[in-house]
């Protein structure tokens, strides 16, 4: 059975999602529409795409009655807009991280979703590819020991780009890019919630966050700490150190394709894509573009891999931390 796909956006992300959804059988996923708030946009994305319909509003995408599920790549400061008028148009939605601003806007998220019986994730891409299904299948095999110290940075320098510096379009580094390490140590602790949140981090003078690190304390004396920040290219690896041995995730931990188990690697390559990408191993989206299939041809409405609770825990950690630093933004005070 296939299905079919809206793009919400005609941006970068949806660029890549659009050339990833290209690699999977085309009996299985169709993008049938796209929408941007300029139909100039939206039409030569559908030309560039092959996609049939462009239109040039999100409210015409929601009333389009051959869509199983839309894909919203705006930025993060119209998640909440967007992923409302969709859901609540009854359409199933697969929502770019983060899922919303803050943890008020992300339970509002998953409440519509609940009204209207539809299906929402947040695309935590990183959490379907094969290095981190085979990391869980490690843990849950015991194959490092109790795991004692997890660690994950990611850096970029992304100061020039306006969208990561500028808070009213939800800049900063932990929104942007750190959200990938906050969701890896989560994933490695099966979605436990931490028993203490310590963060500190330095500012840009816009008021979002440059640079920050967040220590996370688990339950058994389990520590996890993450480093992100847009200033800086950091090594973007992550760590699992167990009392029996380690698994390392080489550089692009947030797209991996390689995997070192007690200094072993193991090369999971992407697909490759046939056209041009904006960012690094983006075809690897096919992979949660899947995973929404599986989970709308069995009658779910969440996914187990990235569920709304793993969305709330995300989000309060990601409020707590930013509460720490001082990153307010707009949307914290309404």
């Amino acid at each position: 059975m296939v299905i079919r796909w809206g793009i919400c956006s005609a941006g970068k992300i949806s660029n890549d999602f659009t050339v990833a959804l290209r690699t999977l059988p085309a009996e299985n996923h169709q993008v049938v529409a796209v929408a941007a708030r300029d139909l100039k946009h939206a039409q030569e994305f559908a030309q560039k795409h092959s996609i049939p319909r462009a239109y040039g509003s999100y409210e015409e995408l929601a009333k389009d009655p051959e869509i199983d599920v839309v894909y919203v790549g705006t930025i993060q400061t119209h998640h909440l807009s967007a992923g409302a008028l969709f859901m609540n148009a009854k359409k199933n939605i697969l929502c770019e991280k983060p899922l919303a601003m803050n943890l008020k806007e992300v339970q509002e998220l998953i409440a519509t979703a609940k009204k209207n019986d539809v299906f929402l994730m947040e695309a935590v891409w990183t959490r379907f590819f094969p290095v981190s299904l085979e990391i869980s299948r490690l843990l849950s095999r015991g194959e490092v020991g109790e795991v004692k110290v997890v660690r994950a940075d990611f850096g970029l320098p992304l100061t020039h780009v306006p969208r990561a510096v500028q808070k009213e379009m939800g800049g900063g580094a932990l929104l942007d890019i750190g959200i990938y390490c906050v969701q890896f140590a989560l994933m490695v602790f099966n979605g436990e919630k931490p028993e203490s949140i310590q963060a500190t981090g330095v500012c840009l003078d816009t008021g979002v966050d440059e640079t920050m690190i967040i220590t996370l304390k688990f339950s058994g004396q389990r520590l996890a700490v993450c480093t992100c920040t847009i200033s800086a290219q950091l090594p973007n690896e992550a760590l699992i150190v167990g009392t029996k041995g380690t698994i390392k995730v080489p550089a692009h931990m947030w797209c991996p394709t390689s995997l070192m188990v007690n200094g072993v690697e193991t090369q999971y390559p992407v697909p490759d894509p046939a056209l041009p990408l904006n960012f690094t191993n983006s075809t690897g989206m096919s992979y949660e573009a899947e995973e929404v299939r599986r989970c709308l041809l069995n009658g779910l409405k969440e996914s187990s891999r990235m569920s709304h609770a793993d969305s709330v825990l995300l989000a309060e950690i990601m409020d707590e931390a930013r509460r720490q630093v001082g990153v307010v933004y707009s949307q914290d005070n309404q």
